[in-house]
């Protein structure tokens, strides 16, 4: 404020100079803004001083709230970025733990089938043996009765034994 006052006082003189033939009251009126402003600043520096202290001070304790709150955001964010990371893992985990049962699984599966495949095919086979033997005996029997039916063919039990044979085979 004292660099106002003496910046008014350096420029006073030049005001009064300023003009040569007219009477102004440029040196009362000079004097009375000089003494209202010293007056001004005599009164209120101290509590503009400490409105513009209080104030700074109001803006840095939000300034640090704000900041407390950003750090605490990114912690926040921290912690979820790194629980997204750990569920990955277990998800990439969870998929390879199920793609693992699922080819046990598919081969426990396959095993079955093919030994419910083998068994059927065997039997298949018995049962052809058990059929074909049904055939044959029956076709002996047809052929034994027919041959002993008729009185009238007189077969020897060589001839018997031979015409059975050529027709089993």
């Amino acid at each position: 404020m004292k660099k106002i006052v003496l910046f008014m006082l350096a420029f006073a003189p030049l005001a009064l100079f300023a003009s040569e033939g007219a009477e102004t009251d440029i040196i009362q009126r000079t004097v009375n803004f000089v003494i209202f402003a010293g007056i001004l600043w005599y009164l209120l520096a101290e509590k503009i001083k400490a409105f513009f202290a209080n104030r700074s001070l109001g803006i840095q304790a939000e300034l640090d709230k704000v900041q407390d709150t950003l750090k605490e955001s990114q912690a926040k964010v921290d912690e979820a970025t790194l629980k997204l990371e750990e569920a990955k893992k277990l998800a990439v985990e969870i998929v390879s733990g199920a793609n693992a049962e699922i080819d046990s699984i598919k081969s426990k599966i396959a095993q079955a089938v093919d030994n419910e495949i083998a068994h059927l095919n065997k039997n298949f086979d018995e049962k052809i043996k058990i059929e074909t033997k049904k055939a044959k005996k029956e076709v002996v029997q047809s052929v034994l009765e027919e041959l002993l039916s008729s009185d009238n063919i007189g077969v020897s039990q060589d001839e018997l034994a031979n015409i059975v044979l050529k027709k089993v085979a």
